[in-house]
């Protein structure tokens, strides 16, 4: 059983299998790799776009700030939506080291992106708040190794605005940007127990009012509420 890589990245991994029986089954968590600085979320791009943010630690070049970005701390999640890196336009997985103040702010602002799952208290409301901020929120089915959808729900936010172009070359937003395509590549279709990916635990929200509105899933379990039983080892398809 092979659980190492041979591809060098700022990234710390660990085997999928050891980390499945720590994460959350079910609920809204926001899965990330952390420390006191800095979060780190996904983008895949087609080359041009990619190479070129990797190269300058931040977006330029054919990056259109015009068009609203989507960001991923979620690896997996990350995954099925690029296909493992094989879908065209996404061929160049980025790994973004975030300012972990500027990460915080993002939630801070961030406004559902449906009325059903905002907490506005009329749909005028809602809309108003949409049409004001510059960072959407979408909470979709997280997904497995292998595209299959999980009980569990992962965050996506959406930036565009002023925000967004805090990630520009000379903004504030992000520390660094890693090519981590080649990473992507070793582990894609790797069984799930010599698989590899990015140590993730749920984010922490300090905010109680901001956990609140993003009707984050509490973690660890309230007293009493053991969370239900991990899924057995399976290998994973494609």
């Amino acid at each position: 059983m092979t659980t190492t890589t041979k591809t060098p990245s700022a990234l710390t991994l660990e085997p999928y299998q050891a980390q499945l029986r720590q994460w959350p089954i079910q609920g809204r968590h926001i899965l990330a790799q952390f420390d006191a600085d800095s979060v780190v979320v996904y983008q895949a791009y087609r080359p041009s776009i990619g190479r070129f943010a990797a190269a300058h630690g931040a977006f330029g070049g054919g990056y259109s700030f015009a068009r609203m970005s989507w960001v991923k701390p979620n690896f997996l999640w990350m995954m099925f939506r690029s296909g493992w890196g094989q879908k065209p336009g996404q061929e160049i997985t980025l790994a973004i080291w975030l300012r972990r103040a500027y990460f915080d702010e993002l939630l801070a602002r961030a406004v559902a992106s449906t009325f059903g799952s905002s907490d506005a208290s009329s749909e005028e409301a809602w809309k108003d708040a949409l049409r004001d901020s510059d960072v959407r929120l979408q909470w979709d089915p997280d997904h497995g190794p292998g595209g299959e959808p999980l009980p569990r729900r992962a965050i996506q936010l959406g930036v565009r605005g002023a925000m967004q172009r805090r990630q520009r070359v000379g903004g504030d937003a992000i520390l660094k940007i890693e090519d981590v395509s080649a990473l992507v590549a070793e582990q894609r279709g790797r069984p799930r127990d010599e698989l590899l990916t990015p140590r993730e635990e749920p984010y922490p929200v300090a905010d109680a009012q901001v956990a609140a509105k993003l009707r984050l899933s509490p973690w660890p379990p309230p007293e009493g509420r053991a969370q239900p039983t991990v899924p057995g080892p399976a290998h994973r398809e494609g």
